[in-house]
């Protein structure tokens, strides 16, 4: 059992680390050579696609690491779990408000404010992306190293 909660908790961050970091590294930036109404138009469909795969990921990524450390796999798995579980409360308290601006009705969506709402909440999913990243280098060292 602690075998399959390490590698399922590794796997589901891993994942999700990887969609986070192409969000940064490509979807974003390919979205932000577009006009202003044309970025604010694709972030929203695409957002709201990513929520459905990454807060699943996290989740079970946070409990499946909780259960390898509840299950004798060491306070590393704790700490692991703990950063990819940061990303479910650090996207509520700290993205959710930019994104309902962002989705506000009758909101301007070409306008200058639109375009610095997009390049924030690009900021802010950068940490999600550290905190998945940081969760799992270090599933990967604990995997490795037992």
């Amino acid at each position: 059992m602690l075998l399959a909660l390490k590698f399922i908790a590794t796997l589901t961050a891993a994942i999700f680390a990887g969609a986070a970091l192409y969000v940064n590294l490509v979807e974003q930036p390919a979205r932000m050579t577009l006009d202003t109404r044309a970025a604010a138009l694709e972030w929203a469909p695409a957002y709201a696609r990513g929520t459905w795969m990454q807060a699943p990921l996290a989740i079970v990524s946070f409990l499946s690491g909780l259960g390898a450390w509840w299950s004798g796999g060491g306070v590393g798995w704790a700490l692991a779990a703990m950063l990819i579980g940061a990303v479910v409360p650090f996207t509520f308290l700290a993205i959710m408000p930019t994104n309902q601006l962002l989705l506000a009705p009758g909101r301007d969506l070409a306008s200058p404010e639109t375009r610095v709402l997009l390049e924030r909440w690009a900021r802010l999913h950068a940490v999600r992306t550290v905190l998945s990243l940081a969760s799992t280098m270090l599933y990967l060292a604990l995997a490795l190293l037992r």
